[in-house]
């Protein structure tokens, strides 16, 4: 009698997930909302996640230190041209603007957008057509509006929208920009963003809002 197959952590990530990438934008007040979001996911997390935080232009980044020291996922900053693995997250370096590709990162020193180079919305829009309806977007604090239009892309590719319910963020705006596009699938308490992405990507649970 042939043995059923054991699906450990090792082969969920890439056999078992719902999403191929989730993408998630944060500006002030986005440190402390990225490491409670983040610290929510398990290990064995199936889908590769890449952050854009932005930054000051011209100092070094310690965002991918300070969320690798908090959570349980492998963190890094984004290179060139790496290939995207389940499990890990990317930040964008300062400076540059943080895209994807099929199955890898492109940097690009393109011109700023929205006054910010990383762009939120440039990332959005770069994962919505590479990966369409198998995206995830997250909108948490920030200044803004920077993310509404990546909102608006991913959902019209058949992708999944949060974004932080706006009283719980410390800064309001860029939530709230997010929502008045109507693009929103979800609009959670920062607490809540986590195992909402735990359920997506691992549970198969994959369309629905909270209204």
């Amino acid at each position: 009698m042939p043995r059923k197959r054991n699906l450990s952590s090792k082969t969920l990530p890439y056999t078992l997930r719902n999403f191929d990438i989730v993408a998630m934008g944060a500006s002030a007040g986005g440190l402390k909302a990225l490491i409670l979001v983040l610290r929510a996911l398990q290990g064995s997390f199936p889908s590769s996640i890449v952050v854009v935080q932005h930054l000051a232009p011209m100092h070094k980044s310690w965002i991918a230190d300070l969320l690798g020291r908090s959570v349980k996922l492998k963190v890094k900053q984004a290179e060139h041209g790496e290939i995207l693995l389940p499990g890990t997250v990317y930040t964008a370096p300062p400076d540059e603007h943080l895209l994807v590709g099929p199955g890898k990162i492109q940097l690009a020193h393109t011109q700023l957008v929205r006054f910010s180079r990383p762009s939120i919305d440039l990332l959005f829009e770069s994962v919505a057509g590479t990966y369409g309806s198998r995206s995830i977007a997250v909108v948490l604090s920030g200044s803004g509006k920077d993310g509404a239009d990546g909102v608006r892309t991913i959902k019209e590719a058949g992708g999944i929208t949060i974004a932080q319910m706006p009283e719980t963020a410390e800064f309001r705006p860029m939530p709230e920009a997010a929502i008045a596009t109507g693009c929103v699938n979800f609009v959670l308490r920062l607490e809540d963003i986590g195992q909402k992405l735990m359920d997506l990507c691992c549970r198969g649970g994959r369309t629905g809002s909270n209204g």
